[in-house]
């Protein structure tokens, strides 16, 4: 997604400079717990501590920062035995039973095991994390109880987290406040102090520097409470909110976000498990900016606005949120890019890749404060102002946009297109940037059949049917806000292109299109997934459609759980790269969705069936950013990928994209009309249940029930004068 090639040990490579952002699998994953609540997410383990075991990334992180990286419940000096542990349904709560080794004093057993339960629980809210300890003694004796909460943090910079050596660093001090509170400070080379405040209630018997400790003698039956708040930076300069209020506020706000939401309920109970926990990971994953909401890429890496990534997961979310997608609108337009700054490969128009807040990227150890290197965003915010007009009607968004969107189109025909030949290209403009800067952005990911590494300026595939949709998009919003001129010339340039591609791109020799032109216009003839992603544009004609959907539906494309990035008849091919042979789920819903664009209702459901049989082995049925492209086998779950983010807002929206796709399921405000075009559904759901569609100010609750390869409609509840129109063809 992001600056990743497939993992492998850090100290065996001798990186490129491309490389340099790669995200290291250095050993063993553990299994961690991810909680998140605006511009604060956490990563713990199972037992609800920070940095207790090797293998993890833990930490409370808020801005790109770890403000918090150490944090471990002692009973007695040991480590307590785990019972259980789990993050609640919506990802607001994480709940952790422990109980007590065998505790031995001078070689005698003073403590059974499994005497005192202790009932962990953490949430976060307003850039704290808020932890209560519940302590019951379920024994006959009174238990002599030392527990101890150990801490600390090294306040690294996400970047550090991820692998990168600084030559410096600022200077961390630590003090203690008073007799419940314990200040962690950082001040960072960049001028900028950070801080970590650890509040205890009741005080502790001692408090240090860097441990709580409390002395108890626990009589039988008896219950006792321990709260424990982490506060990063200024969430602490008024007194946080009691553990309980702040629970219930948290609570509160989690079901305004949802208000006038669209939701779906199913007859497959494991498929209404998959839809609840992408929207669960959407909710979290959802920060509230100034612009409006905005779904953050992913947890652990990418927890941040991503203009791509925002783009993506807007597009498959429309239909049931199109919120959303005015808040990844207005956002990306309010950092659009008004002047040229190589470093930042910024260019007048151009939308933003990736902000970051951290040390290393304001010093410009890293060019991502505000990066512009993604030759996609741009005309994918074209589109998708397009698109959420349609879905809408929402003429005063698109005139307050309408600027930007302008702008957009002509960073696509200058700098965009620098040589103007008609096609929009990518290289970057300093050493420090991404070298490749399509939605595949690893070094390696771009490159020819022979498998040399293809050089640039490159033009991708599917960004030329992004801009091809995005004119066909924007001559509709011309046209609707009166310039019939430019309506006329975005639509004529639209038909031009579209002519250029298919002489340009074609290769009849691999039935396919070639995934780019390389600097000297030479096709890569490589057989990938970038090409079904046309089919969601409309830039290829229907012919062409169900020729490339033909080879992707093949053994060496489909791995029977999804749709790969590369065939594997391809030089490149490696089933466990990041870009080059694995699964992406956010990748097939597009496909998807060209599919039911061009009338291909048999493969939706082929791709559809694929991602839900691999939701169901997943953890927590959550489709990951990706998982490996190995051949599915009987009785055997899908091959994950060691670092994949999980959650990650595309791959959570996946399956609304695939239900639409499936569903055909379209919007005409003009006509106050919600059309299903040739739906079905696939065979492992019998009924479908659409509640609260919107359109305008009216909604309705829609049924939809499969019988062999045909399906019903039926209106359950309706306000207002929405209609619903199947069309067949």
């Amino acid at each position: 997604m992001k600056e990743v090639p497939t993992p492998s040990i850090v100290e065996s490579l001798d990186p490129a400079p491309e490389a340099d952002f790669y995200i290291p699998a250095t050993g063993p994953t553990r299994h961690r717990r991810n909680l998140k609540h605006d511009d604060t997410f956490t990563v713990i383990d199972s037992h609800g501590d920070i940095g207790a075991s090797a293998g993890g990334v833990d930490g409370i992180f808020r801005s790109d920062t770890r403000y918090l990286s150490y944090f471990e419940f002692l009973l007695n000096g040991m480590q307590l035995l785990l019972l259980s542990s789990n993050v609640r349904d919506d990802n607001s709560i994480l709940s952790v039973d422990l109980t007590n080794p065998d505790i031995y004093l001078d070689n005698k057993l003073v403590l059974h095991k499994d005497i005192v339960h202790i009932a962990r629980t953490l949430y976060l809210w307003r850039g704290a994390a808020y932890q209560r300890f519940g302590a019951q003694n379920h024994g006959d004796e009174t238990a002599p109880l030392r527990l101890a909460f150990a801490f600390g943090s090294d306040f690294a910079d996400i970047f550090e987290v991820r692998g990168i050596r600084r030559e410096s660093r600022g200077v961390a001090s630590a003090s203690v406040v008073d007799e419940n509170s314990v200040l962690l400070r950082y001040e960072g080379l960049d001028g900028l102090t950070r801080s970590t405040t650890l509040l205890f209630d009741p005080p502790p018997t001692q408090l240090t520097t860097s441990v709580a400790s409390y002395s108890i003698l626990l009589a039988p039956g008896e219950r006792l409470s321990i709260f424990a708040t982490v506060c990063c930076d200024d969430t602490c300069q008024t007194p946080p909110a009691p553990f309980l209020r702040g629970l219930v506020s948290a609570a509160r706000e989690a079901k305004a976000m949802s208000a006038n939401t669209a939701s779906v309920e199913t007859s497959n109970d494991l498929f209404n498990q998959i839809l609840c926990r992408s929207t669960a990971d959407i909710k979290m994953l959802t920060t509230e900016t100034a612009q409006g909401p905005f779904p953050y890429a992913g947890i652990p890496w990418y927890s941040t606005t991503f203009g791509r990534d925002g783009i993506i997961t807007a597009i498959e979310l429309l239909w049931c949120d199109p919120r959303i997608a005015r808040g990844v609108l207005r956002r990306l337009a309010a950092f659009q890019a008004k002047s040229f700054d190589p470093i930042n490969d910024a260019e007048p128009g151009k939308i933003l890749h990736e902000m970051r807040a951290g040390e290393m990227a304001i010093l410009h150890e890293v060019p991502f404060a505000l990066y512009y290197g993604s030759v996609d965003s741009t005309p994918l915010f074209v589109m998708l102002a397009g698109l959420y007009f349609e879905r809408t009607g929402d003429s005063q968004t698109i005139l307050e946009l309408w600027p930007h969107i302008t702008a957009a189109l002509a960073w696509i025909d200058g700098p965009g297109d620098p040589d103007r030949d008609g096609f929009v290209e990518y290289h970057r403009q300093t050493d420090q940037g991404l070298a490749n800067q399509g939605w595949k952005d690893s070094h390696d990911a771009v490159f020819h059949a022979d498998g040399q590494l293809a050089k640039g300026p490159i033009a991708l595939a599917e960004v030329q049917g992004y801009v091809f949709m995005a004119k066909q998009l924007a001559a509709r919003l011309a046209r609707r806000l009166g310039n019939q001129p430019l309506a006329d010339a975005l639509n004529r340039q639209a038909g031009e292109l579209a002519i250029r591609f298919e002489e340009s791109f074609w290769c009849p020799e691999i039935g396919s299109y070639a995934l780019a032109l390389d600097g000297a216009k030479r096709q890569c003839k490589v057989r990938t997934s970038n090409a079904g992603q046309l089919l969601f544009t409309g830039v290829v004609s229907r012919a062409r459609a169900a020729e490339v959907t033909e080879g992707l539906m093949r053994p060496g494309f489909f791995s029977g759980w999804g749709i790969r990035t590369l065939c594997q008849s391809e030089q490149r091919y490696n089933p466990m790269s990041y870009h080059n042979g694995s699964v992406w789920p956010h990748d097939n819903a597009l496909i998807a969705l060209g599919f039911a664009r061009n009338g291909l209702s048999r493969p939706i459901e082929r791709v559809f069936t694929g991602l839900f049989d691999a939701a169901t082995y997943m953890d927590a049925n959550r489709l990951p950013e990706l998982f490996c492209g190995f051949q599915r086998r009987r009785g055997r779950g899908p091959t994950l990928y060691p670092v994949a983010c999980a959650p990650q807002a595309w791959a959570a929206a996946a399956p609304f994209a695939l239900l639409q796709a499936s569903l055909g399921l379209s919007f005409n405000p003009d006509l106050n009309e919600i059309r299903l075009l040739n739906p079905r559904l696939p065979s492992f759901v019998d009924e479908v249940i659409l509640r609260q569609l919107r359109l305008g100010n009216s909604n309705l609750d829609l049924a939809i029930g499969r019988h062999g390869e045909e399906v019903s409609l039926r209106v359950l509840r309706r306000e207002g004068q929405l209609r619903v129109t199947a069309i067949h063809t």
